[in-house]
């Protein structure tokens, strides 16, 4: 039974969109309704509201880490934990208050990663800020990531529940990125700019000389 409370515990805060949330309280459009659509940090940055951006991105991770840390603290087992890792994850995806239509999820796979292993959590960002550094695709940093989680796993939990949730999670992330991976491949992916830039230098305007000879 407290399996089963934990999984729904997981489920219900993990369907609690922060892009969404965040959003109305900032005044912005709802983010499924611009840009990707997807209610995710990444989204909500497209609307110039970095701050809201952000807050997206850490409600989204915190979540996830809190849902499984609040059932690991109760003493469930490995399979308690990682069912509540899981639905956490579920509940990002297809989030009960908000029509079952949600983000994808990356955000709150690393809070629940947080949660699991550190190191693991460390290796994946490693490899995301290597990737967006080298390629500036958020899309493809987040499927090579969750590839690098399925790869990390079995070496720190071996072949357990645990590993089973962070494969499982993996896969879910590689095909709500389908689309992403489609717009890749044919080179029609968005990049995302990490530096503004940088203002055009101004001018001195240029001295003109009078048929006199005497510069201006």
């Amino acid at each position: 039974m407290s399996v089963l409370l934990g999984a729904v515990f997981a489920y219900l805060l993990g369907s609690v969109s922060f892009a969404v949330v965040w959003s109305r309280v900032f005044g912005l459009p709802d983010p499924r309704t611009y840009g990707s659509g997807n209610p995710g940090a990444t989204n909500v940055l497209r609307s110039g509201r970095k701050a809201a951006a952000v807050l997206t991105l850490v409600g989204d991770a915190a979540k996830g880490a809190v849902a499984v840390g609040v059932v690991r603290a109760l003493g469930i087992g490995d399979a308690g934990v990682a069912l509540a890792a899981v639905a956490a994850f579920v509940g990002h995806l297809y989030p009960v208050y908000f029509g079952f239509k949600g983000g994808k999820g990356v955000a709150t796979a690393f809070g629940i990663l947080v949660a699991l292993s550190p190191v693991l959590a460390l290796g994946v960002l490693a490899t995301f800020a290597t990737v967006i550094l080298a390629s500036r695709y958020v899309s493809l940093a987040s499927v090579l990531s969750a590839a690098a989680a399925s790869v990390i796993a079995p070496f720190l939990f071996g072949w357990g529940a645990i590993t089973g949730a962070v494969l499982a999670m993996a896969v879910l992330i590689v095909v709500r990125h389908r689309a992403n991976i489609h717009r890749l491949i044919a080179g029609e992916e968005a990049t995302i700019r990490l530096r503004k830039p940088r203002p055009a230098p101004l001018r001195e305007p240029s001295a003109t000389r009078d048929p006199s000879g005497v510069e201006h």
